[in-house]
């Protein structure tokens, strides 16, 4: 028995050696370092024509290969910034500090407008896991605020910190401008987004199964039609950010694009959307055989 242990784990550390082996060589490759090449022009393209300041980054979740532009630069999050939420909310469920299926009377003095649909309701009263789901989903600036009330702002900043996330703050309530004007403003980095999006996607599952929930964005719309994705868009005046991890074929990627100084909001949409499928492309094309040949 003992032999035929041993066999097995010496047989599943070769077959690992083997594909690393491959995937150094397919990386080492010059057709590859062409593609590659050829993508990351491609994204300083796009990021160019905008009429503002892009910042991106793009992170192969197979070989861990990078690349990026203004990458540990802060930007405004926007709506993204409730990834951190999701994150700190499942990690305290895992922890039994709170349960998924406790309830909370919505305070209607708290209700806020901007996204979502809970302002145009009257007192519902919601499970926490119902109001993460309209958080995720239509973005609900009422139901992050219920969220943020009810796992401690400060929690969520220190979860950030435990990940190494120090760029990453949450420091006001969704559609509060007064905060905003003093400079509270929830900010991060592409390059922290990414790492987030990877711990969300490594330590819970079932964060991640909802953030795949179906959703409008612009990283989204560029993606071939069942194509699984975990992201979470974000818009102010100014300001547009998508993140997320795309499931494609053989060759999971991890996207974060943030725009700041816009003149055109519209601009800053297309510019995701291009860089979003500019990325589909390139990894679709790596995962699709190891020098190109496309296997089925």
């Amino acid at each position: 028995m003992a032999c035929l242990v041993s066999g097995s784990v010496a047989g599943a550390v070769s077959t690992r050696a083997r594909l690393q082996a491959g995937l150094d060589a397919q990386q080492a490759s010059p057709t590859v370092a062409e593609l590659r090449a050829k993508f990351e022009q491609r994204l300083q393209q796009i990021s160019s024509r905008v009429d503002g300041v892009v910042g991106y980054s793009v992170l192969d979740l197979t070989s861990g290969d990078r690349i990026a532009h203004l990458e540990r630069e802060t930007f405004p999050t926007a709506s993204t910034i409730k990834l951190a939420i999701v994150y700190e909310l499942f990690r305290q469920a895992a922890e039994g500090r709170i349960r998924l299926d406790d309830t909370i009377a919505l305070d209607r003095a708290k209700a806020v407008g901007g996204t979502g649909v809970l302002f145009q309701l009257g007192t519902p009263m919601l499970s926490v896991r119902d109001y993460a789901t309209l958080m995720v989903i239509v973005s609900d600036n009422t139901a992050t605020n219920v969220l943020i009330d009810r796992l401690g702002m400060q929690n969520i900043s220190a979860r950030m910190q435990s990940l190494g996330l120090g760029a990453t703050k949450l420091r006001r309530h969704m559609m509060d401008t007064a905060a905003a004007r003093r400079g509270d403003e929830n900010v991060s980095t592409p390059d922290e987004i990414v790492r987030l999006l990877q711990a969300i996607e490594k330590d819970e599952p079932d964060a991640s199964a909802l953030l795949k929930k179906p959703k409008e964005s612009r990283l989204r719309r560029a993606l071939p039609p069942g194509v699984e994705a975990a992201d979470k868009p974000g818009e102010l005046d100014g300001v547009r950010v998508d993140a997320g991890i795309v499931f494609a074929k053989n060759r999971p990627y991890a996207l974060c694009v943030m725009a700041t100084f816009l003149t055109s909001e519209v601009e800053g949409e297309r510019a995701i959307e291009e860089m979003s499928r500019a990325a589909y492309d390139y990894f679709s094309r790596l995962g699709s055989g190891m020098l190109g040949r496309k296997l089925q």
